[in-house]
């Protein structure tokens, strides 16, 4: 299996994506740049965290009419693994692969620290190495996190059990106090109607080492693994 990180102009976590497939994965992994629709014959696509075009306009409007964007619209289309990560979620909801919206954070600040997650789902091949209702800890760093979308996708989100992940307490509350953005229902990440492309705010990417305080972000990527070894 490979896979493939995009690089946009202001991207700053490509690396650490890179690093976990690379370093920790031990799988092949290139990078994917911006201006180009070759996606290398990747079995998955990373769309990482940064500032894509310096998020002029707002986060991810520039990002959605990069060539590689076009590309990834028909991997995704195929069946093809697609993780959006922070910046990356943001990409994947202007580009029309994911529902909703990301808007500033509730408190109008960047927000960077350690939150827990509620698995919403093991349905998924971004969750399947998890258990619904396991909690994670992985950080966020975020100005505009803030999930939203109309109370129809809403519900449609979770009639269709497609909620991946939700902020909550250590013991796996969902409260207000422990949403650190004002996500609508506390939602961290969602899943597209095909469950192939996952949009999520926090970072697994910097959760994947002990190095780096927690190893639960590598669930995620242990998940996509699993799923393309099990075609």
């Amino acid at each position: 299996m490979k896979f493939g990180v995009i690089v946009f102009p202001g991207s700053n976590c490509d690396h650490d994506t890179y690093n976990v497939i690379a370093e920790i994965a031990h799988q092949p992994v290139q990078f994917l740049w911006h201006d180009s629709e070759d996606l290398k014959s990747v079995d998955a696509v990373l769309v990482p965290g940064g500032f894509a075009y310096g998020d002029y306009l707002r986060t991810g409007a520039i990002a959605r009419f990069s060539p590689v964007m076009d590309a990834v619209k028909k991997f995704a289309a195929g069946g093809g693994l697609v993780l959006g990560i922070c910046n990356g979620f943001q990409i994947l909801t202007e580009s029309g692969l994911l529902p909703g919206a990301l808007m500033r954070n509730a408190g109008l600040k960047y927000i960077c620290k350690q939150v827990h997650l509620r698995t919403e789902t093991a349905d998924s091949a971004f969750t399947n190495s998890l258990e619904k209702g396991e909690v994670l800890q992985i950080p966020i760093g975020h100005a505009e996190g803030n999930y939203f979308c109309t109370p129809e996708e809403l519900k449609r989100l979770e009639a269709e059990d497609r909620i991946a992940f939700r902020y909550a307490t250590a013991d796996g509350a969902v409260t207000a106090e422990a949403n650190p953005n004002g996500s609508l229902s506390n939602i961290a990440g969602v899943l597209n109607e095909g469950r192939n492309v996952l949009g999520m705010m926090p970072h697994p990417d910097r959760s994947s080492e002990k190095l780096l305080g927690s190893v639960d972000g590598w669930k995620v990527f242990e998940s996509m693994i699993g799923a393309l070894a099990a075609k």
